[in-house]
């Protein structure tokens, strides 16, 4: 039926190629259809003749949804979003985040989105994200807090490359624990804040976790999911606890990831119940209630210019890092790494350093998996481990893509335009531009 209706309503096309309404059912019934393409290019068509056309937004949103462009569909939310939230903006915006691990942002637009249906219900995102609890359920850190307390087995030398950013790292955070007496002496406390900043899969948690095994120290990684709760007071009591279970076990290293998420710059944040959130945040780090001596913060964003000014204050996050992807000699240790252990034959590292510039960690994680799982192939057939060969990698390289690119895209524009206190002139550094 609905192809028929299809083939009657683009011959009509043909004589009103012009006639949205029209355009915009033809659009539709290739959605129902799973003909995303063909559906994408009709709500395209629309847009260009009515750029203001929500219908085709939406529905242009949802056709890259289904053909996994997140980042498309995310973009075009968002500016709807920004004109009227409705619970179905939010809803697909909130899978999107989902889709891309942007966990931080998928629980406050989950928030955003109760608030606007308190009835609204949707197990999967109950299952992803902790915003289903009652007030009267036992909070995650009061039952089992012990679990988010680790004793890692990482250190700095298990990090290819990064020395200046280890060596700002252990100026902050090492050092003082190493000479304790020293700045006691002066008066100095042992702690405080460190944001890492940079294009995702740069290794800024695995910074963190290193760090805090270099100084044998406790560590408590916990994601914004984990202290965002739709119930009035609870994030807040949230944080409080992460805090008093890291002051209870000093030295200890609390790293938060996403971290804009969870400060967002308060002129931005319309709702007071996200106020408050920061407010008791920057309560937390200043160590108003209890001391903060052998405290120390981490936390990793991929867009710190989101980030409320407040938190870069001295005593808070006074130092600000900039984690570029791994330079030549970081990515041959990466290289290294981690193809110990894996059965390969002498591979030229420094030729694949020089093959994969501007590659991520992860990235570099991405190209041996792509060269392993070729080479499972082949060895499928007789059941014997072919090794890795230079070759293999070089032709994996090819296959993917540096990540980092579409995040420099966007960063350039801020160090460029909004950099009044020259915060982002390490990126500028890094792509050799002038300002």
């Amino acid at each position: 039926m609905d192809e028929s209706l299809l083939n009657d309503l683009l011959e009509a096309l043909l004589l009103s190629p012009n006639n949205n309404p029209l355009r915009l059912q033809v659009a539709k019934i290739y959605y129902k259809l799973g003909n995303y393409q063909e559906s994408e290019n009709h709500y395209l068509q629309v847009l260009q003749h009515d750029g203001t056309n929500e219908v085709a937004k939406l529905g242009l949103a949802n056709t890259y949804f289904k053909q996994e462009k997140y980042s498309a569909s995310e973009v075009i939310l968002e500016e709807l979003i920004a004109k009227k939230k409705t619970v179905e903006y939010l809803e697909l915006l909130c899978y999107c985040y989902l889709k891309t691990d942007q966990m931080g942002q998928a629980t406050a637009t989950y928030q955003e989105l109760l608030d606007i249906d308190r009835n609204y219900v949707n197990e999967y995102f109950d299952s992803k994200l902790k915003v289903n609890m009652t007030p009267d359920e036992e909070e995650f850190i009061d039952d089992d807090a012990l679990r988010f307390l680790k004793k890692p087995n990482t250190s700095f030398k298990d990090i290819g490359g990064m020395d200046k950013v280890k060596e700002e790292i252990s100026l902050k955070i090492i050092k003082p624990l190493e000479h304790a007496d020293l700045y006691k002496a002066y008066g100095k406390k042992i702690g405080g804040g460190i944001l890492m900043y940079g294009p995702p899969g740069c290794g800024k948690t695995h910074l963190a976790r290193a760090t805090a095994g270099e100084i044998n120290a406790n560590f408590i990684n916990v994601g914004i999911n984990e202290i965002l709760d739709m119930w009035l007071g609870s994030s807040e009591r949230n944080l409080h606890e992460i805090f008093e279970l890291a002051r209870k076990n000093t030295p200890c290293v609390i790293f938060i990831d996403e971290i804009d998420a969870l400060g967002a710059n308060r002129n931005d944040v319309n709702k007071t119940a996200g106020r408050t959130v920061i407010n008791q945040f920057l309560s937390e780090l200043d160590g108003i209630e209890s001391s903060n001596d052998g405290v120390l913060i981490m936390g990793a964003t991929n867009a710190p210019w989101y980030l409320d000014p407040a938190f870069r204050r001295p005593g808070r996050f006074d130092r600000i890092i900039f984690v570029s992807p791994p330079d030549l000699e970081a990515r041959e240790a990466i290289y290294d790494i981690n193809l110990k252990g894996k059965p390969c034959d002498p591979i030229d590292l420094k030729s694949l350093a020089k093959s994969s510039k501007e590659f991520s960690g992860a990235d570099i994680n991405a190209v041996i998996d792509v060269a392993i799982e070729k080479k499972l192939q082949e060895s499928f057939k007789d059941g014997i481990p072919k090794p890795l060969t230079t070759k293999d990698f070089l032709k994996a390289i090819k296959q993917v893509k540096p990540s980092t690119k579409e995040w420099f895209g966007s960063a350039k524009n801020y160090a460029l335009y909004a950099n009044d206190a020259g915060l982002y002139d390490e990126i500028l550094t890094y792509l050799n531009i002038k300002k």
